[in-house]
């Protein structure tokens, strides 16, 4: 193994940075909104509709160089942006869905996000359980998530309705988690730059293999890129051509969840409707925790996701990340339109 060295990047935050800098955090003033529904407003006239709305439909000329200052956040910075104040409450989920899309658009391509061709997700309570389920996502249940990454390079999130109770976002720097472990102990990080076996959860096309080999942290080109699921590679031992996890394997995932999990790098977010989160994956870890929802359905929590392919990775993105990439960009084939209808979501049948 090379000789490891910190990551050098306001990617590597503390919490108590994050909360005493909150630059990270961009507020929604009334000319931005009304951009926003003016934009939104000449989609619906010329029917540029999602998933075939790019950016040159979504016209925000006066918001266009805020969005790019928070995507060189994203990409060069601290890898979090909040941007707050969309009154969703005053918008259809649909018209909650254009503007959101269209923001995203303005931040990288997006992508499908299961094999149903969904580039714009639901994070509902399905009632499954991913930790039993190997064939069900976290977004699916209302139990608590663990820390990890998603597949592309940018996550977003709009809050559309909050919870009864729980369903707060953390986050925390794994770039800052990096520092630390090898401050630390050396030994473990080391063990992240080796190959760990990922459960496809399902998810492989036909003829390939359940599981792809990949490690946590990966320095290409001069940059730490990090993925971490730790429930996926964990379930991946369900596979008997599957090594066995080592002690030191073990120690080092358990050494990065009690890392996110703690109060010096754990950064936790009360996400209200009209909020809208976007992660840089390579450097920041989330997750959630578990919530009570209304009973009523039209009150339950629900955010909109995006998986979002930044152009500025094109060039440096690590090759090991292609083969889930290609299947999540396979997945985009045939787009689905998004649904909205509740019954719907929940797999209801209603008139």
């Amino acid at each position: 193994m090379a000789n490891l060295f910190p990551i050098e990047s306001p990617a590597a935050w503390t919490s108590s940075v994050m909360r005493d800098d909150a630059s990270w955090l961009y507020q929604l003033d009334s000319d931005d909104i009304f951009e926003l529904k003016a934009a939104l407003q000449d989609c619906r006239q010329k029917n540029k509709n999602i998933p075939f709305l790019v950016k040159e439909d979504f016209k925000i000329p006066g918001l266009a160089e805020k969005i790019g200052n928070i995507k060189s956040q994203l990409i060069n910075g601290r890898g979090v942006a909040l941007i707050r104040g969309l009154p969703v409450l005053e918008l259809s989920k649909e018209d909650a869905g254009i503007i959101f899309w269209g923001i995203g658009a303005h931040l990288g391509r997006a992508t499908a996000q299961n094999a149903y061709g969904d580039v714009l997700g639901h994070v509902w309570n399905l009632g499954r359980d991913h930790t039993t389920d190997t064939s069900s996502r976290g977004y699916q249940s209302n139990l608590r998530l663990n820390f990890h990454t998603d597949t592309t390079d940018v996550v977003g999130l709009l809050c559309l309705r909050k919870a009864k109770r729980g369903g707060l976002s953390s986050v925390a720097s794994s770039a800052a988690i990096h520092n630390e472990l090898l401050r630390v102990n050396q030994a473990l990080l080391e063990v992240l730059y080796k190959n760990f076996y990922w459960d496809q959860r399902d998810e492989e096309p036909e003829g390939e293999l359940p599981y792809i080999v990949q490690p946590v942290f990966i320095n290409n080109m001069n940059r730490v890129f990090g993925r971490f699921v730790d429930r996926y590679i964990r379930s991946a031992q369900r596979f008997e051509t599957v090594p066995r996890l080592t002690e030191l394997q073990v120690e080092a995932l358990d050494a990065v969840a009690a890392l996110a999990n703690s109060d010096k790098f754990r950064l936790d977010m009360d996400l209200q409707p009209g909020d809208m989160q976007f992660l840089m994956n390579y450097s920041v870890l989330h997750s959630r925790t578990a919530y009570e929802d209304f009973p009523e359905l039209d009150r339950k929590r629900h955010l909109l996701r995006l998986w979002l392919f930044c152009s500025e990775f094109d060039a440096n993105r690590p090759e090991i990340y292609s083969q889930r990439n290609r299947i999540v960009d396979a997945w985009l084939k045939v787009p689905r339109a998004p649904i909205y209808d509740v019954k719907e979501i929940m797999g209801v049948m209603g008139d």
